[in-house]
């Protein structure tokens, strides 16, 4: 799987645990050196960092003789380098969005193309609910997957000199997943270990796939695919509805017990609670609006009412991250913070999470135009919605603030007492203003000139004095997993 949010070795699981230290080091360099020895002369080059951790991926799956490998593809699917298993077991396409642009396109149905390719002849295929022209591709896709080929029935011989062979047209099923309701008996509910609504739909797509697999290794009474008629069609989407069937324990245990870090996760550290989700895309973005609004909602209400909402986004890559952050204006947050997903300015000690692709004055422009963004989003809000303060009113450019070591950076304004965005250069310096030391897990800010700013020093206050701090980390898996590196230091062992 990919990315990883605190240790690289997250992307390599066995029974669910990352592999230890001893193991990827044993096999990073098995790999590495085996690379070295036979590349080509010519080119002298090693394969990038997803294609090595890939390849590294198989090796330890091939030599540590799994039962079975789960392989999340990286981007797309038609051009990524997972997609090189022929015979697949089953294939499955989760519910699409529009990301990575720059490489799979800027329409859903170009999406959907990249998302088909991963479709093997003879392996069938499972999605869940999509628009209906994306669906089309999809299903056009695994259409495209029909192969003919000779299947022995006896010994020897050709086509031509009747050796008993028979032809034989591998096709691509492509099955519809019905909805998560449809396997739930009666009034019982199932239970999802992982919060949002989207999560039903990516439990349903799940579901079919164990199925699939525990059907192949000789299981029963799990409900077997039914023929449907090629003129058969589900509410006008030409792709015919997989069955619901029975679940067994297991599979009802498993969707309980379902975790994954930095998805619709909860850390209540006493009256700061960090509410964290790597969503990245427009429709993501919006289940996780959905999912925080309601958990904030969940959450024990101070007595006296003094609750300060606080935002923690960053966005990579081509996302058009104003589309992202109008989506996130409705949570009525009292600050917006922005930083690169640097854990700390330096870098030194913390590899697994260093993108030598980015520099830190590039990430910070990306922040500082962020900060813009939310400025002017407020303003344009203002008038509308009756929760949300005065406007700031911005002019010239944004003016650093530089103490001991660290930079705030705030917009000029008559009243920066009431200024909603601030930029820092890391993560630990700006979870540690947003806790203002009432985190455990974090350490308090400098007592004496480290935000100078008269911004920084208001939303202390404000920050100290609240009966209930909430925060919401979201826009980068990479920054989810820098904050829950510095919240939960356990996950760096």
């Amino acid at each position: 799987s990919s990315p990883h949010l605190v240790q690289v070795r997250e992307r390599i699981r066995i029974n669910g645990q990352p592999i230890s230290k001893d193991l990827f080091n044993k096999y990073f360099w098995l790999v590495y050196n085996r690379l070295e020895e036979t590349k080509d002369p010519a080119r002298a080059s090693m394969p990038a960092y997803f294609r090595f951790l890939t390849i590294m991926a198989f090796h330890v799956f091939l030599k540590e003789k799994v039962d079975l490998a789960v392989v999340e593809v990286g981007i797309g699917g038609t051009y990524d380098c997972t997609n090189i298993i022929r015979t697949p077991v089953v294939c499955g396409v989760s519910s699409l969005g529009i990301d990575h642009t720059s490489i799979l396109g800027d329409t859903m149905e170009k999406i959907a193309w990249q998302k088909g390719g991963i479709f093997k002849p003879g392996v069938p295929a499972f999605t869940v609910a999509q628009p209906e022209r994306p669906l089309e591709v999809l299903r056009e896709r695994a259409q495209e997957r029909q192969v003919s080929c000779w299947q022995g029935c006896g010994f020897g011989g050709t086509p031509s000199h009747g050796g008993g062979l028979s032809l034989l047209s591998l096709q691509c099923p492509l099955y519809l997943c019905p909805e998560l309701d449809d396997f739930e008996e009666g009034c019982r509910a199932l239970e999802l270990g992982l919060a949002g609504a989207h999560q039903r739909s990516n439990a349903a797509l799940a579901l079919q796939l164990a199925r699939t697999w525990l059907q192949r290794r000789g299981c029963r009474g799990l409900g077997e695919l039914k023929e449907v008629p090629p003129s058969s069609e589900l509410l006008g989407r030409p792709v015919p509805l997989a069955p619901a069937f029975q679940l067994t324990d297991a599979m009802i245990q498993g969707l309980r017990d379902t975790e994954w870090l930095g998805r619709t996760q909860v850390l209540s550290h006493g009256p700061v609670t960090w509410y964290l989700d790597g969503a990245h895309t427009t429709s993501s973005i919006q289940a996780c609006v959905r999912w925080f609004r309601q958990a904030a909602l969940n959450q024990d209400q101070p007595h006296d009412g003094s609750e300060v909402r606080v935002l923690l986004f960053n966005a990579t890559g081509d996302r058009d991250t104003a589309a992202l952050l109008k989506l996130l204006v409705p949570c009525h947050f009292d600050y917006a913070v922005f930083c690169p997903n640097f854990t700390e300015v330096s870098v030194a000690n913390n590899a697994d999470q260093q993108n030598f692709n980015v520099t830190l004055e590039n990430a910070l422009t990306r922040c500082l135009e962020n900060q813009r963004t939310w400025t002017r989003l407020l303003e344009e809000k203002v008038g509308q919605d009756p929760w949300l303060p005065s406007p700031l009113r911005v002019g010239g450019l944004l003016q650093p603030a530089s103490t001991r070591g660290s930079l705030l950076l705030v917009p000029p304004a008559p009243r920066p007492l009431n200024s909603p965005a601030l930029v820092f250069p890391c993560l630990a310096q700006a979870l540690r203003w947003v806790a203002q030391g009432r985190d455990p897990h974090l350490a308090a800010p400098a007592a004496s000139g480290a935000h100078a700013h008269p911004a920084a020093s208001s939303g202390a206050v404000l920050l100290r004095e609240a009966a209930a701090v909430r925060v919401l980390v979201t826009g980068s898996l990479h920054l989810v997993g820098g904050a829950l590196r510095l919240l939960d230091p356990a996950l760096s062992q």
